[in-house]
């Protein structure tokens, strides 16, 4: 990862805790923002991961850029925090072991395919973040689920799951779409420090 990125990686990371602070309420140094940074007033697409004792905590994000990304790292961080509806809202003694993830998403591709077998054998694992929707059925599941999920026929019956339908289910007029995420890790940038 370039300097650049990294760097920028760091600062979207402060900004999403520095917001998840102020809602909780926690004294923390504001993020060392600057007017010579102007890619944080562009429009950006970004999901917000918090991980507690190795397990998920609360993600929430945006799949589309319509907000500028300083906004819309802060929104999320504050929402993955308070507002995600599988887990109960982190409270203030909680913040200090929770880690924070950034995603910064690419434009969504729309994938094109004829079945369920072509749509499986075009699905890049460890690569693609990919949307399901079908009418008023959606769900995503960034490229880091690839972990959890490594096959293909596994990860797209989950993202089925996620959006209320059955694992098995198939419709012609299902869209898929695919993204690539730049991402970041407190845990990375904590690693750093040590090693280096």
């Amino acid at each position: 990862m370039s300097l650049e990125k990294n760097e920028q990686g760091r600062i979207l990371l402060h900004i999403a805790r520095a917001a998840i602070s102020r809602a909780l309420h926690v004294p923390c140094a504001p993020a060392a923002v600057n007017e010579n940074m102007p890619w944080l007033s562009r429009p950006g697409a970004t999901f917000v991961t918090l991980t507690q004792w190795d397990e998920l905590r609360g993600c929430i994000g945006s799949l589309q850029a319509c907000d500028p990304l300083i906004e819309d790292v802060s929104n999320n961080a504050v929402s993955a925090a308070l507002y995600d509806p599988r887990f109960m809202p982190l409270a203030a003694d909680e913040l200090g072991t929770v880690s924070v993830e950034v995603s910064l998403l690419s434009e969504l591709q729309p994938i094109d395919f004829i079945s369920e077998a072509d749509a499986l054998a075009q699905l890049r694992p460890d690569i693609d973040g990919v949307v399901f929707e079908y009418g008023s059925y959606r769900s995503t599941f960034l490229p880091q689920v690839w972990e959890s999920l490594p096959q293909p026929q596994q990860f797209l019956a989950r993202l089925k799951s996620k959006a209320r339908l059955s694992e098995d289910f198939w419709a012609e007029d299902i869209q898929l779409s695919r993204y690539t995420v730049s991402k970041w890790r407190e845990a990375d940038y904590c690693k750093e420090r040590t090693h280096g």
